[in-house]
């Protein structure tokens, strides 16, 4: 093994790599350099298991490394990635002869928000690490919930996608930062699906973690009932569509402050798009009072957590709705400087392959007063929509497929229904937000994706929500 794989650990620090990076950022000339490098940290890598009904599919552990420069010349940027450290010098010089050859944006010059220098190291603190856990038991968990429902009645097949890694990044730049950041990650979807005749339903569950294994223990009585739902949805009525007073649950309400919301507040969206520009103004009234929606990398112990993104900006609490106004957006380094606005610390890649852009984190909007009960109560006829089957977002334009619903009549919940959609405009939608519940839950399934970079870990959430004159219809 080479010194550039010679881990020397001082002060928590990987001083052989720090050395060899400090070098390679030394005298090219550019404006500024930033360099990352991550690897699987330890001898397991990267597990992944997939069954397709009684078939597996995949099972496998893969460990890998690589890196990428990006070097800032006269407002142009240029971007090399690759796997071995050796020749790090030649791969920033060619970073920065890109920039050269880059034409400048018509904007004029690229800036960067200024920022402090740091110097850090961070290590998750897990009970029950995921990555250590044997693959063998790993299979027995997943056989033991594959096998409870294909067992189950009328299920015709099943889904499932499991995946635990844990990656060392570390990050230097030109201006003296260097961090050194570890992170642990896990997802698991259950899916089955029912078939009775001609008809065919599916129910499923998505749960993730940021590395504990125990999230993914003991779900026997859930694969069951996402059995018995599927089954159960074969033989469900459609709802007649219309216009309803609708409540959300926790996970779809969360899905919704993400993907309608979220993402328009994501200022690389926002400064390319002029008619977003017009429409996203800071001051402008969005909700009610009682509407707050907050995207926080801080929030401890969460797949959206990290204390520094990808351009070593430190992390904070971001308010996007405060009291129904619109406060805040996400930013970038860049994004921030372009429009004369803070950083805040969401510039993050998927892996080396890619640059950082403007991302979430964890989103999620906050708790209120109201009880669930509360507000079924004076609903005469409405719909209750749990979880989420999947969904499109064009601008201001959404349309999301819930994975359960049931009438309301009464104030009391009634039968289940066959899936439905939700359509709508996400800021009438927000105004016609008329209660909040006191149950925020954080859901940590699926990942974002964003030009072409997925699946990006993050978390959303929200209490209960009660939305009027929502536009609902089966599919």
């Amino acid at each position: 093994m080479t010194m550039l794989f010679a881990f020397i650990r001082i002060k928590g620090y990987n001083n052989s790599m720090r050395d060899l990076i400090a070098d390679a950022l030394k005298g090219h000339g550019a404006d500024y350099v930033e360099i990352h490098f991550e690897e699987s940290s330890d001898e397991i890598g990267a597990t992944s298991i997939a069954y397709r009904g009684e078939r597996l599919e995949e099972i496998s552990r893969a460990r890998n490394s690589g890196g990428n420069v990006r070097a800032l010349v006269q407002g142009s940027w240029g971007f090399v990635s690759f796997n071995r450290l050796d020749g790090l010098r030649e791969k920033v010089a060619l970073a920065v002869e890109e920039a050269r050859l880059a034409p400048t944006e018509s904007g004029g010059p690229l800036k960067l928000f200024p920022a402090e220098p740091v110097v850090d190291t961070v290590m998750p603190q897990l009970q029950k690490d995921a990555t250590t856990i044997p693959l063998a038991t790993k299979k027995e968990l997943l056989d033991s919930y594959n096998n409870i429902m294909l067992s189950s009645p009328k299920i015709q097949s099943t889904r499932i996608n499991y995946r635990d890694g844990r990656k060392q990044r570390t990050f230097a730049n030109s201006e003296g930062s260097y961090i050194e950041q570890a992170k642990t990650d896990l997802a698991l979807r259950l899916s089955a699906i029912a078939r009775e005749d001609n008809e065919v339903q599916q129910a499923g569950l998505s749960l993730g973690s940021n590395g504990e294994f125990p999230t993914v223990e003991g779900l026997h009585e859930q694969a069951r009932g996402i059995a018995r739902r599927a089954a159960a949805l074969l033989s469900a009525p459609q709802v007649k569509g219309g216009e309803y007073t609708v409540i959300l649950d926790p996970v779809l309400a969360g899905v919704f402050a993400h993907e309608a919301f979220g993402h328009l507040s994501e200022s690389d969206f926002v400064y390319q798009n002029e008619n977003m520009q017009q429409i996203m103004v800071l001051g402008k009234r969005f909700g009610g009072k009682h509407l707050n929606i907050i995207d926080d990398p801080t929030i401890p112990n969460l797949r959206g957590s990290y204390k520094y993104d990808d351009e070593g900006t430190p992390t904070r609490e971001n308010y996007l709705i405060r009291e129904g106004i619109l406060e805040g957006r996400l930013h970038s380094r860049e994004t921030a400087a372009k429009m004369g606005e803070r950083a805040t610390g969401n510039a993050r890649a998927i892996n080396y392959l890619f640059p950082p852009i403007v991302r979430m984190s964890n989103t999620f909007i906050e708790s209120g007063s109201d009880s669930f009960e509360g507000m079924l109560g004076d609903i005469e006829e409405g719909v209750y929509v749990k979880d989420w089957y999947g969904g499109t977002t064009s601008l201001e334009m959404f349309t999301f497929s819930a994975g359960e619903a049931y009438m309301i009549r009464r104030g009391r919940l009634a039968e289940l229904l066959r899936p439905v959609v939700l359509t709508g405009n996400v800021f009438t939608t927000l105004q016609n937000i008329d209660a909040i519940g006191n149950d925020l839950e954080m859901n940590q399934g699926g990942g974002c994706g964003k030009g072409g970079q997925y699946p990006l870990p993050v978390s959303n959430g929200s209490p209960h929500i009660r939305i009027r004159h929502c536009v609902v219809g089966g599919r």
